[in-house]
């Protein structure tokens, strides 16, 4: 009988490190220590981590090859959507794929993919000091995606995920950006400056958020649809403990 299934088991204290503490510290570092000259360093540092605290949950054997090409096809599918929107800004796909990578799939699949998704996106719309935030604010969106779903028996309904979406987005992604712009500007820390830079990006939060609740009603269906097909048929995403 199975004890768990997909990537929802409890998050340990490591995973908590390698997602959140590592990349935060990496992140502050390449600002303060590296002058925001070694963004891309960071970014790997970043996908470094995220890949860790995936392999980490297989513990001592590799994850097999499907869920390895599995996240490579939501990463593409994610960038490929990017690059499709590229006329309308900041209307994307990327975090309702991210979202729902880690609705179905868990917490640090959605990490992974939303934070590779940034970083191969970003090579054809520009590297930059920037990416490093976004890498991680889609990574959070997507392990946020996967602790709040992850108890859930039943499909979520297309509403809950729309409001998940526009709130994670608007209030999540937003603001690791926004306070990435504010830390990149020189522009003082403090509470008027980051507020001030958080009004000035509320167009582009709100069009994002939008966007990201308008993919979420349109791919929730279909894309859910298919990945727990693939759970079911395959044992996608399944540990060691999994096992019957």
């Amino acid at each position: 009988m199975r004890k768990n299934s997909g990537l929802r088991p409890g998050f340990s204290v490591l995973s908590v490190v390698l997602l959140l503490l590592a990349p935060a510290a990496a992140i502050l570092y390449g600002v303060y220590g590296l002058d925001n000259r070694k963004y891309l360093l960071v970014s790997l540092v970043i996908l470094a981590c995220a890949i860790l605290s995936f392999f980490l949950l297989f513990e001592q054997r590799k994850p097999p090859a499907r869920d390895l090409v599995t996240l490579a096809v939501l990463c593409s599918i994610a960038v490929a959507g990017r690059a499709a929107f590229f006329m309308l800004p900041q209307f994307k796909p990327v975090a309702a794929v991210v979202i729902l990578t880690g609705v179905c799939l868990g917490g640090q699949a959605g990490f992974l993919v939303g934070a590779v998704s940034a970083l191969v996106s970003n090579f054809f719309f520009g590297q930059g000091p920037n990416t490093p935030f976004q890498m991680f604010a889609f990574g959070l969106v997507g392990l946020l995606a996967g602790l709040f779903f992850r108890h859930a028996r039943r499909k979520p309904k297309k509403l809950f995920l729309c409001v998940y979406g526009t709130l994670s987005v608007f209030i999540l992604y937003g603001g690791v950006v926004n306070g990435g712009t504010l830390l990149i500007s020189g522009l003082p820390l403090t509470p008027v400056s980051y507020l001030t830079v958080c009004a000035s990006g509320i167009p582009f939060d709100l069009t994002h958020a939008a966007a990201t609740a308008f993919f979420l009603f349109v791919l929730s269906g279909p894309m859910m649809e298919k990945m727990e097909r693939m759970k079911r048929k395959y044992g996608l995403m399944q540990r060691d403990d999994d096992s019957e």
